[in-house]
Parts: structure tokens; sequence; C-alpha cells
């Protein structure tokens, strides 16, 4: 079971802002990403259920967190069903994200009382996802609508959090534009592993982006 509150995994979200989006099948590569992400100063980190052993390495994952990582938030992304969204609960998941919303999966989240992050686009999608129990809406994919999207969603929907998955760079640039736009949150996949194998680089680069994200919050 989750080892923070609901509204602990939520706060730290809004805390550290960044959050890698990753999946490997090798749970010792995955463990070698994690804690230089972890190093770096993240403290949220989405686990991407795509591979067939997504939930056996989500176990062995959370077990590493635990005992390594202690600070850090570990949920679990790319959910579809209620099934799925239970099983990875039950395996620890912190919080639990979908590429879309589903209101089977928002009951699931809602009973357990584990944030649901689910992905929408529109601002029909966004507002019926904050009405489901949705934490925070993940916008996805960001590249289609890009920042100035967000900045005109912020005026009719100033209070709903907002993450944007998709179209974020590990560049002050990007990240100015996205936070400058008005998101609460981002999220980031392969842009952010590239030449993932020097971990040493990795978290030097990750300190340095979460730096620029402290800039942009003052």
């Amino acid at each position: 079971m989750p080892r923070h509150s609901a509204d602990e995994t939520l706060a730290t979200l809004l805390r550290y802002p960044v959050v890698p989006v990753f999946y490997h099948a090798d749970v010792a590569y995955a463990q070698r990403i994690l804690q230089a992400c972890y190093v770096g100063g993240i403290r949220v980190f989405e686990f991407v259920n795509r591979g067939e052993k997504a939930l056996e390495v989500f176990e062995q994952l959370q077990a590493f967190v635990a005992e390594q990582c202690p600070e850090m938030i570990l949920g679990i992304g790319t959910i579809y069903t209620a099934e799925e969204a239970a099983k990875f609960i039950v395996a620890g998941a912190e919080f639990v994200v979908q590429p879309c919303a589903t209101a089977e999966v928002a009951d699931v989240c809602r009973t357990r009382n584990i944030p649901w992050l689910p992905g929408a686009m529109t601002p029909t999608e966004i507002y019926h996802a904050s009405l489901f129990g949705a934490a925070v809406v993940k916008i996805f994919p960001g590249n289609v609508v890009g920042p100035d999207y967000v900045k005109a969603l912020r005026g009719p929907m100033p209070h709903i959090k907002l993450m944007v998955t998709g179209g974020v760079e590990p560049t002050e640039a990007s990240l100015s534009a996205w936070f400058g736009a008005g998101v609460n949150a981002v999220g980031m996949g392969s842009q952010l592993f590239k030449n993932a194998d020097d971990t040493a680089a990795l978290s030097a680069s990750i300190g340095q982006l979460m730096q620029v994200v402290d800039g942009l919050k003052k």
C-alpha cells in the first residue's frame, strides 16, 4: 500500500514538479535510472505500464525506493482499466496516471484515496475530469497544443491543477514556456533520458533542470 497520504503526494508533486515518465523491463537498469533521478532532485516518478513485466518490475522498484530513495513517490502511468489500477495500487502505486479519463479508474482511485491524474485535452474533457475527482489533469499530448493553449485555458480555468506531458524538453526555454503558461507540473520521457547510461551526467542535468524550475516558481 502507499507510503504517503494523497495530500502528501500532491504536495510533493507541486513542490517537485518535474516527473520522469519511464519504462524498462530490466529491473537493475530501472533502479539505476530511478536512483540517478533521485540524486538529481526528482521526488515524483511515473513508471509506465507498457510491458508484460511492468507489474513485476514495479513491485521491485517499490521495494528499492523504500530502502534507497525514501523521499521518492512512485506512481504508475498508462492505466486504462480498474483492474490494472487496483493491481498497481496493491503493489504500492502512490498515484495513477491515465492517457485518457475513465470513470472506472476514477472510482478505484477515489475508493483507495489515491491521486488520479487523467489525460485530457479539450476544456470539456478537462472540466469533466476535475468533476470526476482528478487531483491533477494531464494535458496530453502537449506537443499538439503548445504552451499558448494552456495560457488560454487559464482564463476560464484558473484553479484546476494542470500537468503537461509530451512536447516538454529538458531545456530552460521549454520549461519557462510551459510554466510561464500556467502548468503546475510537467512530465518528461525519452527527452530526459538521452545518454542515460551515464547516470552521473543524468543526475547533474536533472539537478540543473530542478534549479531552473525552482527559479521559475519564485
